[in-house]
Formats: structure tokens, C-alpha cells, sequence
């Protein structure tokens, strides 16, 4: 596993990066992570917190874990490490107009392409032997960029954060500032019908990914619409 993948999956076990903040003498801070130890006499399985200060890789014992599941066990430390009063949530810095520093983590981390979830789909798809183009206009004259275009079977993918389009599982409204993000997100939501609309009167068959969406099945999606 890379090193970007390993961060990832810390990431989604903790319940994002900004749930995983070490508080260190001095008002500093680390970013912390779970490591996973089988003892193979008893096959226990203990985790540890750990993070780095002044060029050392320090560690804390959480508990024990017991699941069949990496992901679970990983998602089960960081609760005890919470629970523990290990790690803290980031602080929302002053003059943040996020409600949460979750939203704000979604806000700093939101960029218009070339997110990891189009890079993780893209990849899929290449090794399926499909080419593509990316961020391109579907349609010439119509201002709308579509993250996978495929010209000839006239498939348009979109692959949409779930904060920013409004995810009906994983969005959840602010509360501060709240009319203006409910706006600012219906008026997301209401472009991208229109957008469907408009594709579709041309003969272009459109799938919408969202970031959360498994990669594998994904790809399925848009095989079955190239194929279709």
C-alpha cells in the first residue's frame, strides 16, 4: 500500500484528517495514526496511536481490538483514542465561516478536477483499456465540463463531491451561515439536472459517481453505459 493509500485509509477510519490531531507540549500538535500489532502466541490484536515530535515516532497504546475486518478494527481505535482523550478534533481557525471543522476540511479540500476519486476511476478504467477525455466540454457551445467525456458512444462522466452536489446519504446542511450554503448547494444540485437535461436532448448518455461510490463499481456503471 502507498503511502497516499495508507493516509487515506487513516483517514476514512478516523473520520477524517482533521479527527486525527495529537496535542503536544506547547500548544503544538501531530497528525496521528493507528498502527495494528497481531501478537501471534495469543493472536490479540492491539493498536497503537502513533505520530512523529521533533524527528522521533512516538506511540501510545490504545486497547484491543478484535474484528475480521482491518477497517473496522482501525475505525474502532481511533474511537478509543478519542474516547481516551488522545486525539482532538482540529480547531476551526478564527474567522472560519465553516460551521464544523468537518465542513471545513470538505471546503479546503474540495478542488474543481483531478480530485482522487476521478484519479481513482480514471486509473480503473485505463487498466479496462478505455481512453477518454478529460475535463472537456461535452457539447462545444455548452459551458459545462463533464470529468470524463467519451466522444464516439457520446458518454459524459461526472464524478461529484457529496458535500458540494448534495449527497442525499453523506451531505449535511451548516449551521452557521446556513441559507447561504443551502443556496449555494441547491444551486449546484439545480445545474446539475439541467445539465443532465441538456446532454441528454443531444444523445449523450450521462453517469453520475459519487466521491464515495466503491471505484470497482463505478467502472461497472460506466462500462454498462459505453456498452449499453
Amino acid at each position: 500500500m502507498s503511502r497516499e493509500a495508507r493516509s487515506a485509509e487513516q483517514d476514512r477510519a478516523a473520520g477524517g484528517r482533521h479527527r486525527r490531531v495529537v496535542v503536544l507540549e506547547g500548544d503544538k500538535q501531530a497528525t496521528g495514526s493507528i498502527a495494528l500489532r497481531v501478537y501471534r502466541r495469543t493472536r490479540r490484536i492491539r493498536a497503537y496511536l502513533r505520530w512523529s515530535e521533533q524527528g522521533r515516532t512516538r506511540e501510545q497504546y490504545v486497547g484491543e481490538v478484535s474484528s475480521q475486518s482491518r477497517t473496522t478494527n482501525l475505525t474502532d481505535a481511533w474511537t478509543m483514542a478519542r474516547v481516551a482523550g488522545l486525539v482532538r478534533d482540529e480547531a476551526l481557525p478564527a474567522g472560519s465561516k465553516a460551521s464544523s471543522t468537518a465542513v471545513r476540511a470538505v471546503m479546503t479540500a474540495n478542488k474543481g478536477r483531478d480530485t482522487g476519486p476521478e484519479r481513482r476511476l480514471r486509473s480503473l478504467l485505463y487498466h479496462r483499456g478505455l481512453r477518454y477525455r478529460v475535463n472537456v466540454r461535452p457539447i462545444p457551445d455548452l459551458r459545462r465540463t463533464a470529468d470524463l467525456v467519451f466522444p464516439k458512444a457520446r458518454v459524459a462522466v461526472f464524478v461529484d463531491g457529496c458535500y458540494w452536489h448534495g449527497c442525499p446519504d453523506h451531505y449535511r446542511p451548516a449551521t452557521r451561515q446556513s441559507q447561504f450554503w443551502q443556496d449555494k448547494i441547491q444551486g449546484n444540485m439545480a445545474r446539475d439536472a439541467d445539465t443532465n437535461r441538456r446532454l441528454r436532448e443531444q444523445g449523450w448518455t450521462v453517469v453520475r459517481v459519487w466521491e464515495h461510490e466503491e471505484p470497482n463499481e463505478a467502472v461497472e456503471r460506466v462500462i454498462a453505459a459505453l456498452t449499453g
